[in-house]
């Protein structure tokens, strides 16, 4: 069985972040740069499947020099092969032009299982997953928290919003990861060190197809701010019960005029 996993290098969350001087964009010059935590999952679950049904996993970014850090973290983890589409026309693309990059690149690899992150932790757009299933023309199921695959065909547990629902779709297919599905493994130092030997295939878009205009992002971002910080919290003064409910309805509605 042939497993893809769509990666995606992104900043910490514990990075601090500040907005570029153009203000269009976040400065991550000094940000830590790590696996998308979504995608860790899907890393995860491929190898479990390569466990189960044998085959091979290969894991596969669009970037630039620097996303050559994640994917040798997924071959750490214990992927065979890794793919990195690295062309300077990729580097304002929006999430539906990633899309159209993993889709191109896929068509010319033998696939059973693709598997992604929900979303992504720094545009959390929750877009490409999606819309990669659907250049491919494939089967999508999303937020998965178990799966089981038989005779050619996938049975997914899907958390929607109060409970789960059970899906089922044949290969190939295309699902994207919810927390519960798994507990990523750490990667282990004879792993690192393999890695480390292990080639990455890079391509362009050329090599996979595209011209830039192709790619050229339907949405551009016109201005980016932090949010206002927040002032001091009031505590509401009395005698009574009573008389601090009386003073806080008093303050809503003459003060903060929400009531």
């Amino acid at each position: 069985m042939d497993i893809l996993v769509l990666l995606k290098q992104v900043p910490a969350t514990e990075s601090l972040i500040t907005i570029a001087d153009d203000g269009k964009r976040v400065n991550t010059d000094n940000a830590k740069w790590v696996i998308n935590p979504y995608d860790e999952f899907a890393v995860e679950e491929a190898l479990q499947i390569k466990k189960a049904h044998g085959g091979t996993v290969t894991v596969i970014s669009v970037g630039n020099d620097k996303t050559v850090e994640a994917l040798r973290t997924g071959l750490a983890m214990g992927a065979d092969r890794a793919v990195l589409i690295n062309d300077p026309a990729t580097a304002d693309c929006d999430g539906l032009g990633i899309a159209r990059i993993l889709a191109a690149a896929i068509r010319d690899m033998s696939c059973d299982v693709i598997i992604a992150g929900q979303r992504a932790v720094d545009d959390d757009n929750y877009l490409v997953g999606a819309a990669v299933a659907e250049f491919l023309n494939i089967p999508h199921i999303s937020m998965v928290v178990k799966e089981e695959i038989t005779d050619g065909t996938i049975r997914c547990h899907q958390s929607i919003d109060g409970g789960t629902s059970l899906l089922e779709a044949p290969l190939p297919v295309l699902f994207t990861t919810q927390r519960g599905l798994n507990e990523p493994r750490y990667a282990s130092l004879p792993g690192i060190m393999k890695a480390k030997k292990k080639p990455i295939d890079t391509r362009t878009l050329a090599d996979i197809g595209l011209d830039a205009g192709e790619i050229a992002p339907r949405a551009r971002i016109i201005e980016m701010k932090l949010p206002p910080e927040r002032t001091g919290g009031r505590i509401i003064e009395g005698d009574s019960a009573q008389a601090k409910a009386a003073a806080l309805v008093r303050a809503l509605r003459e003060e903060a005029k929400v009531i």
